[in-house]
């Protein structure tokens, strides 16, 4: 069992006493910095997209600073889960689909389901809303529909031939112009402050299903299956073992507590402009098309271009951030498939007699030795999954088949299953993580305690309720 002393002050890439089972250094700097901060942006950059500040934006419109709380906690609860997931990706030194995998069949099943169906779909979303901000800043120069195609395209042709160091740099440029935009339009709408703190008292406003539009608000708060990528993103940095379990942890922090200012001062500006005025915009990304209207109207047109620019970098983010992220976790299934198909065709994956699998876990509770079907932190780190085929192909199905829903729209049926299965993802990843957290799979010292389990608990049920929701409210009547 890795030593709990090493784990907390390592130094540099062969810490004194910081070893794994095998007796072998751990590497790991000798304290947590800024200046490792990496994934964390990554991970807020594309959680936050479009829609969750529209979302935000109409909180605001509608009810002004009262569910201000609600926000905050939106971004503990994302914190606890992300964090969840690097906390495997580093204590056990295999990858989160490996570990889902451990959990039986049925998660397979529903991870490629999922991936499928919501790649098709989110990719003409994605595009979509990355052309919308373009066709309102150049209006002349061609329609949306082929605006939405150049991004995707843009997106396709950077991480194809970019690895993660550069994508995260460009990643980290645009945070930078989302935040000085959304700071900037806070500061300029002129938020009240005492009513901004009292709307850190949780209370509910006074209207039909407000507890069911409160928690989607704490649902909604920047992530999807992006939470699930960030244990992929600690990997391709570099990290692979606890000695970066501090940085990691300091990287999840301020990828959340970036996500809150995003999203506080886009409440600030729902509350200040549109709620003090009455005004109403609609819902998805086309609400953010009407707030530049409203911007230009009240500011000027510098103002309204300048927002234009970080609704850009807001959707755009979102975009190559699932075009890599996912396609990273697209090409570990296939990885684990074909370990898995191995091993059962060389008899390899079978225990001896008495023991277990790597996928049970030991019984000492110093948790599992990665076995021949494993797949592990490392060959995420290496590189190799980038270039890999799976990766690309996963990248092209982002890509093209949506580019057929931006000309011809979206199929009826097809957008209820995505609805259901979009739904049902952080449920699954909240409930699985405290599966695998709690069992023999984690090593003892890294299990989680009675916060993280409180927490991706209360995280759990809050995404039940909100699941269970949407596919009540689906019109399945016209389905069949």
């Amino acid at each position: 069992m890795a030593d709990t002393s090493g784990n907390a002050d390592t130094t540099g890439s062969t810490a004194t006493g910081n070893t794994g089972e095998t007796g072998k250094a751990l590497s790991g700097p000798r304290k947590s910095s800024w200046k490792y901060i990496g994934p964390g942006i990554v991970v807020a950059a594309t959680g936050v997209g479009a829609g969750d500040l529209v979302a935000t934006l109409i909180a605001g419109s509608n009810f002004g600073y009262t569910l201000l709380w609600a926000a905050v906690i939106g971004c503990l609860v994302k914190i606890s889960l992300a964090e969840a997931a690097g906390r495997w990706h580093l204590s056990t030194g295999r990858t989160l689909f490996d570990g889902w995998a451990s959990l039986g069949r049925w998660t397979s099943w529903f991870f490629v389901v999922y991936v499928v169906i919501w790649g098709f779909v989110y990719g003409a979303a994605a595009m979509s809303s990355s052309g919308l901000p373009l066709q309102a800043l150049f209006p002349d120069v061609m329609d949306l529909e082929w605006w939405a195609v150049l991004t995707g395209l843009v997106g396709l042709v950077f991480v194809w031939f970019n690895k993660y160091e550069v994508f995260e740099k460009v990643m980290t440029v645009l945070v930078g112009v989302m935040f000085v935009v959304t700071v900037y339009l806070a500061i300029r709408v002129t938020p009240n402050l005492g009513d901004a703190f009292a709307g850190l008292l949780p209370v509910l406003p006074d209207e039909k299903d407000s507890i069911l539009n409160t928690l989607g608000l704490i649902g909604g708060v920047g992530g999807t299956i992006t939470l699930a990528a960030y244990g992929y993103w600690v990997n391709a940095k570099g990290w692979t073992n606890t000695g970066w379990m501090k940085v990691m942890r300091l990287d999840n922090r301020v990828a959340y507590i970036t996500t809150g200012i995003f999203v506080i001062s886009m409440l600030f500006v729902g509350a200040e402009l549109l709620h003090s005025s009455n005004v109403a915009i609609a819902s998805g990304d086309k609400g953010l098309i009407q707030l530049g209207d409203i911007l230009e109207d009240e500011y000027g047109t510098a103002t309204a271009k300048f927002f234009l620019i970080g609704f850009f970098a807001t959707s755009f983010t979102s975009l190559i951030g699932v075009w890599h992220g996912v396609s990273l976790m697209f090409a570990d299934f296939v990885e684990r498939y074909r370990k898995d198909r191995a091993d059962r065709a060389t008899g390899e994956g079978k225990p001896p007699a008495g023991k277990t699998t790597s996928d049970e876990g030991s019984t000492s509770g110093e948790g599992p030795t990665p076995g021949e079907g494993s797949t592990s932190g490392e060959e995420v780190a290496s590189g190799a999954r980038e270039r890999s085929w799976p990766f690309r192909a996963y990248l092209l199905w982002l890509t093209f088949p949506p580019i057929v829903l931006l000309f011809q729209g979206e199929p009826f049926r097809l957008i209820i299953l995505y609805g259901v299965l979009g739904a049902a993802f952080l449920p699954f990843l909240a409930l699985t993580l405290v599966w695998l957290l709690n069992s023999s799979r984690t090593p003892a010292e890294w299990r989680n305690g009675i916060l993280s389990n409180s927490m991706l608990t209360i995280a759990g049920l809050i995404f039940v309720i909100l699941c269970v929701k949407q596919i009540w409210d689906q019109p399945w009547s016209e389905f069949f």
